[in-house]
C-alpha cells in the first residue's frame, strides 16, 4: 500500500491535521502517513510549491501527496488531482502544482468532480482524503475528475531576464527555519545568462560577487579557532535544491539573527543579479 504524504498550513495547534490522519486511518487502517510540514506561512503559494517540489521525489514511487493550502472551492479554485513522475498530488488548482510542472510535464491532470456526493467546509478532511484513498486502493483518477489539459501557473514564479541579457530580477520565495533566503534563481538557468561572466548579486543594500559551494567555504580554517569569528558573515551559495540563498553562517534568527532578519528580507523582496561584460 502506498504512503500518503500531508503538506499544509495547519500548524500544530488546532486539530486539523490530526483530523485529516483520522479520516485516512478510518478508511485504510493499514496506510502509513508521513507529515512533510504543517507550518507552511498561511496560504503562501509560493513557500508550499517550494517544499512540495524539494520533498516528493524523496519518498518511492506511487506516494500519494495532499496539498492542504488554500484549498476551499469556489469558481476560481477548483480542486485537482494529478499525476507526475509516478507520483499522485491532490490539492486546489491555485498555482501550487506550477513550480514542479514548469520542469516535469504531467501524465494526467483532472478536476475533481465528486462534490456533489460529499457535503463538505473542510476539502482536505472530506475531498482530499477521499480521493486519495481511491488512488491508494489503485483506482484511477478519471473516476473521480474530468480530464484537463493544464494548471493555473504561480504569477512571479520565474525570474525576470532583461532584454540586453546582463541582468536577473528574482524575488524571495522562502525563508527556511535557519532565516536564510531563498530566491527563485535556479543554478542552471544562472549559469545559462551567465556565460562565464563576472557579477554581483544585489539584495537591499547588500551586495555579493561571490557565490560558495557550501556555507562552510566561508570560514578561514588556517586560523587559530579562537581568531575566526566566522559566526554571522554573509554569504550567497546554491542550496541543495539548486536555488540561489543568501544565508548568514551559523545564523539563529531568535539570537545572533539570520539572513532575512539582518538584512531586512521577507517574501517576494527583489533580488537581482547583474553581468559585468568584460
Amino acid at each position: 500500500m502506498p504512503i500518503i504524504t500531508l503538506t499544509t498550513d495547519f500548524g500544530e495547534k488546532d486539530h486539523f491535521a490530526g483530523a485529516v490522519k483520522g479520516a485516512i486511518y478510518t478508511e485504510l487502517p493499514e496506510i502509513k502517513i508521513v507529515d512533510i510540514s504543517h507550518s507552511v506561512s498561511p496560504f503562501n503559494i509560493p513557500e508550499a510549491a517550494y517544499i512540495i517540489q524539494n520533498a516528493y521525489s524523496s519518498f518511492p514511487k506511487g506516494t500519494i501527496h495532499i496539498i492542504g493550502i488554500d484549498s476551499e472551492m469556489n469558481i476560481e479554485n477548483k480542486h485537482i488531482a494529478l499525476k507526475l513522475d509516478d507520483h499522485y498530488f491532490i490539492c486546489a488548482n491555485n498555482g501550487i502544482m506550477s513550480m514542479i510542472c514548469a520542469e516535469i510535464a504531467p501524465e494526467k491532470i483532472v478536476e475533481i468532480n465528486i462534490h456533489d456526493r460529499i457535503e463538505t467546509s473542510f476539502p482536505a478532511l472530506d475531498v482530499f482524503v477521499k480521493v486519495a484513498c481511491h488512488i491508494a486502493r489503485g483506482g484511477t483518477l478519471e473516476v473521480i475528475g474530468k480530464v484537463i489539459d493544464s494548471i493555473k501557473p504561480i504569477k512571479n514564479l520565474m525570474p525576470y531576464v532583461n532584454d540586453e541579457e546582463n541582468q536577473i530580477v528574482g524575488s524571495v520565495i522562502y525563508i527556511d527555519n535557519y532565516g536564510n533566503v531563498i530566491s527563485n534563481i535556479k543554478k542552471a538557468f544562472f549559469e545559462k545568462i551567465q556565460k562565464g561572466r563576472a557579477f554581483e548579486i544585489s539584495a537591499r543594500n547588500y551586495t555579493f560577487k561571490k557565490i560558495y559551494s557550501k556555507y562552510s567555504d566561508v570560514v578561514n580554517f588556517d586560523l587559530p579557532l579562537e581568531k575566526r569569528n566566522d559566526e554571522g558573515k554573509s554569504l550567497v551559495v546554491f542550496n541543495s535544491s539548486n536555488y540561489l540563498e543568501i544565508a548568514v553562517y551559523k545564523s539563529n534568527s531568535q539570537t545572533s539573527g539570520s539572513a532575512s532578519t539582518l538584512m531586512g528580507l521577507d517574501l517576494m523582496d527583489a533580488i537581482s543579479v547583474n553581468f559585468i561584460n568584460e
